[in-house]
């Protein structure tokens, strides 16, 4: 049975009174207790979601010597193709039985925040896969709407003005993820190993194949299933470190697929890199003392993605 709670978003973009507070309430609870939860009736139809991950497949299905190019080696922000095997999401363990493209905020060249070399802003790099780029960034944006939707909902839950995270998410570092495992044998070898998330929330869309595994606050671990029209969400460490620990980041892991492979795409919804993250005064009490000293979002962000990517360097 899934453990996890469904939340029903029907209006949440634009609710406002009673139905952003019922949202808000649900939100909350889940975000104070599991810290993952399934949100429905979200706007996206399974005709778009069908398209989407048709376009992932497609991606992933090129020859290596067209995705190699795009290496995320190449930058240092994120973006760009994971080849097979390079990444440990738990670095005490195996390197991981998968490959990825991020995707980030799209910017052009003459970008004035690019010139300056501002932390975390980069340009997007793209296979010649015609219509491929229209269709990320198109997901990318409705995705980012969604997102700041259900930061609405937090804000409320936590005692704030609905519009309290707008300034800083006008421009985050939010990526879009796709991610491929391909299938085999149960054993050591995880998909993804055992981790928490970054940033302030993660959207997941999954296909039919399972996988994904949450920790219970108890011990253990459960299973997190499809759920037809569902998105997987979850709180990062970021939103955890704003809110002082009173939302829950929960380590997850992607155990190697069986029944064929896996495909899933992640949408890691991070704050704007200037965004100076202090714990919110609401969330701290005399049994809750601040517990996190202020720090900007890229910093924060670049010392998690170090210990991530030095497989890089080990292999």
């Amino acid at each position: 049975m899934n453990e996890l709670p469904i939340i029903d978003v029907a209006g949440i973009k634009g609710a406002s009174g009673a139905r952003l507070a019922e949202i808000a309430r649900d939100i909350g609870a889940a975000s104070r207790g599991p810290g993952f939860f399934y949100i429905v009736n979200h706007g996206f139809t399974d005709a778009d979601m069908a398209d989407t991950f048709a376009w992932s497949r497609k991606f992933f299905a090129l020859p290596l010597e067209e995705k190699a190019p795009l290496a995320i080696t190449k930058t240092s922000c994120n973006r760009g193709y994971v080849h097979m095997k390079t990444e440990a999401l738990d670095p005490g363990q195996n390197i991981d039985n998968k490959e990825a493209m991020n995707i980030g905020l799209q910017l052009e060249a003459d970008d004035p925040e690019l010139l300056a070399g501002a932390p975390s802003r980069a340009l997007n790099m793209w296979p010649r896969l015609e219509g491929f780029r229209p269709a990320m960034l198109e997901y990318f944006d409705r995705m980012h709407r969604l997102g700041c939707d259900i930061h609405r909902a937090v804000a409320v839950d936590l005692g704030l003005d609905d519009d309290y995270f707008e300034p800083v998410f006008d421009k985050p570092m939010a990526t879009v993820r796709l991610l491929h495992y391909p299938a085999g044998p149960r054993s050591d070898q995880f998909g993804a190993g055992a981790h928490t998330d970054y940033g302030n929330l993660t959207l997941l869309a999954v296909d039919e194949i399972g996988g994904l595994q949450v920790r219970r606050r108890g011990g253990g671990w459960i299973d997190a299933p499809p759920v037809k029209g569902a998105f997987i969400c979850n709180i990062g460490d970021c939103l955890m470190r704003w809110t002082n620990g009173v939302y829950a980041s929960t380590p997850h892991r992607v155990v190697t697929p069986e029944g064929g492979d896996r495909y899933s795409i992640a949408f890691f919804l991070d704050p704007n890199p200037d965004a100076i993250v202090d714990v919110i005064d609401s969330c701290v009490t005399p049994d809750n003392p601040k517990c996190y000293a202020p720090i900007s979002a890229s910093a924060y962000l670049a010392q998690r993605f170090a210990e991530t990517y030095g497989a890089y360097e080990k292999k």
